[in-house]
């Protein structure tokens, strides 16, 4: 059994609004160990990328606020750390790929800067060795132009070198843990398969992933494990053979049938899951998924379907989970 590093324990995040405050993560549990890399997966909108945010504690208070839970990372509740403690971790043991590179890099610095910047803060380095190690992690990246680039400000590069800079700096410091929020949205399939065989290699050296996507065919090829989420809550939980072969819940079914596959000469259009996903502050009661479900009934009008086991390290929140057969 691999160790445990990070423990989610019924993580609870609100946020105030107009409308009232709403619960964009709800009662929220899982495990990640070292070396595997698991999969976030769900609709815009299902409370993944609050998630992560909520690991580092980087939700803005207000109008957010954690409300419960605890977040264990090597044992230590990360929610009980003063803020100068969690800012040593943060980029250091546990890095972050943010889904917009642009919103994340100073506007003021020079790339150079800011990628030694780091290096200084978490490593006992000259500015020289600095400067010089994350240009070699530019190359890695396949940031053309490397050395010509450091004098750069973010603005002057395209979306997609922003993107490469940040999963550099995320994973020049060989964390222990790698939060990548879409990493590799705003790149061509040449660079996504780069930065993918980097992200293989910083497994093998012991680091997990958390990689959160929308895309199941980067969840294969990519993850252990997947966590699947729906309306602010983890709906099911797998390794991924299984998921793929026999997944549980009828959320996960409409998602894996939804995948666009090669033709088979007949053509016809592609799957999609009925309705649409409930704001936070419109759930309805019971079942969050009932009004989209084809196998629906009374019990889940009323009552919330809790995340059980449906076989040895397979959970899922649904009454007849494991009982449904999936005809994709």
């Amino acid at each position: 059994m691999e160790k445990t590093l990070l423990t989610l324990k019924n993580l609870t995040v609100s946020f105030k609004t107009d409308e009232g405050t709403v619960r964009a993560v709800e009662d929220v549990s899982f495990d990640i160990h070292s070396g595997e890399i698991v999969g976030l997966v769900g609709e815009s909108g299902c409370g993944k990328s609050v998630t992560a945010l909520s690991i580092l504690r980087l939700i803005p208070s207000p109008p957010g606020k954690i409300e419960s839970g605890k977040i264990l990372f090597k044992g230590t509740d990360l929610l009980t750390l003063k803020t100068e403690s969690i800012r040593k971790i943060r980029g250091n043991a546990v890095s972050m790929i943010f889904q917009e590179p642009l919103s994340a890099l100073s506007p003021l610095q020079r790339i150079g800067q800011q990628m030694s910047e780091i290096l200084l803060i978490h490593r006992d380095i000259s500015k020289k060795a600095a400067w010089q190690f994350s240009q070699e992690w530019l190359e890695k990246v396949k940031i053309p132009d490397a050395a010509e680039r450091m004098y750069a400000y973010p603005y002057q590069l395209s979306g997609g070198m922003q993107q490469r800079i940040m999963i550099a700096m995320a994973l020049m410091l060989n964390p222990d843990l790698i939060i990548a929020d879409e990493p590799t949205t705003a790149l061509d399939v040449t660079i996504q398969a780069q930065i993918f065989h980097l992200i293989r290699e910083m497994k093998r050296e012991r680091t997990a992933i958390l990689l959160i996507t929308h895309d199941m065919g980067v969840v294969w090829e990519m993850c252990d494990r997947i966590l699947v989420m729906y309306a602010s809550s983890v709906v099911e939980e797998a390794r991924v053979r299984e998921i793929f072969s026999a997944p549980a819940h009828p959320y996960t079914m409409g998602l894996l049938k939804s995948i666009p596959r090669l033709s088979d000469g007949k053509g016809g259009l592609l799957d999609t899951i009925p309705g649409m996903v409930p704001s936070p502050g419109n759930y309805p009661s019971g079942c969050r998924f009932r009004d989209r479900c084809a196998y629906a009934f009374d019990r889940c009008e009323n009552e919330m379907p809790e995340l059980k086991a449906v076989s040895d390290g397979h959970r899922a929140a649904c009454f007849i989970a494991g009982k449904i057969h999936n005809s994709s």
